[in-house]
């Protein structure tokens, strides 16, 4: 609980958005009142913060409690945190971590015992704001490959047992949906599909009705690890299309899908690709051999989001 004060917050509904974008959230903190705009991605605290407001706060991370509020009006999006800090019981009483709203798209930094860390994006959508505590559901699903003599993938999958701690920091990143009427296109290779899964369970909890395609590109079909999900959304919203790239597959897998670069198929199909909006993450050399060919083919620079992921691998 907040020492010496309750910090009392009203969210005020969204404000009819604005061709090309959607308007800040406007926030009142009391005592005060005092006004805060809100950006899109951005935490309580961290708007808070940006403002000037002198908030209470310590680990930013969801753990000691010292930024619980009570929200009066309006929704948030609880991330991750940890329930020492924030019960049931106070959920149920309206009460929130301002550190801890976090966006489809962000990532956090599990941390090892030297204080090395290790950056994996959120594969789920935040929970659900209008769901019961007891049915809103707090767990974080991490879309973990293993990387040869890798520090945490190795030890996650060789050591690691169901209920030993995990340290992290987050959310952290700006890899989220923006506001706008573009027809949506991802592109991820490998495990870059978990934020691009995060993004578009979001995306369908909210109603997005904007045209989306994914384009996952991977070497064989057993790497398209939930391929069938994936397909679900296909039959259940009519605005989302999907389409897999095989990079290398071999013959006795019976592969009669797209084969390739999963950037150059997605610039196959569309020669032009002025008027769209495109998220691209996967590894540094697809990111860097894909974004310069997006723009290239028209994409507006604006429009271009990305996240790369580098492996860090154990020292020799």
């Amino acid at each position: 609980m907040v020492v010496g004060a309750t910090l009392l917050l009203l969210l005020l509904p969204w404000l009819p958005p604005r061709r090309g974008g959607r308007a800040p959230i406007q926030l009142t903190l009391h005592p005060g009142p005092v006004r805060v705009a809100a950006r899109a991605g951005e935490t309580l605290l961290e708007a808070g913060l940006r403002a000037g407001v002198v908030l209470p706060y310590d680990c930013r991370s969801g753990g000691c409690g010292a930024c619980v509020c009570t929200v009066h009006n309006g929704r948030v999006d609880l991330g991750p945190y940890q329930p020492a800090a924030l019960s049931e019981a106070m959920r149920a009483r309206g009460q929130a971590l301002m550190c801890c709203a976090f966006s489809a798209g962000q990532y956090i930094n599990i941390l090892l015992d030297d204080g090395a860390k290790r950056a994996f994006s959120f594969a789920n959508a935040p929970p659900d704001p209008a769901a019961p505590p007891s049915t809103a559901g707090g767990l974080i699903e991490l879309h973990v490959r293993l990387i040869p003599r890798g520090r945490f993938t190795t030890h996650v999958f060789e050591r690691m047992q169901v209920g030993d701690p995990v340290e992290f920091e987050g959310p952290l990143g700006r890899f989220t949906l923006h506001d706008s009427q573009r027809p949506i296109l991802f592109v991820a290779d490998a495990t870059g599909f978990a934020p691009v899964k995060s993004i578009l369970e979001g995306a369908f909890r909210r109603g997005v009705q904007r045209p989306m395609t994914l384009y996952w590109g991977v070497r064989g079909v057993a790497e398209l690890y939930l391929q069938d999900e994936v397909q679900r959304w296909q039959r259940e919203h009519a605005n989302f299309r999907f389409v897999p790239v095989l990079s290398d597959s071999p013959p006795e897998e019976g592969w009669a899908g797209r084969r390739g670069l999963v950037h150059e198929a997605m610039l196959q199909d569309l020669p032009d690709l002025s008027g769209h909006e495109v998220y691209a993450c996967g590894s540094v050399k697809m990111v860097e051999t894909a974004v310069p060919a997006f723009l290239a083919q028209g994409l507006g620079e604006a429009f271009c989001f990305s996240d790369a992921f580098t492996p860090t691998r154990a020292a020799s």
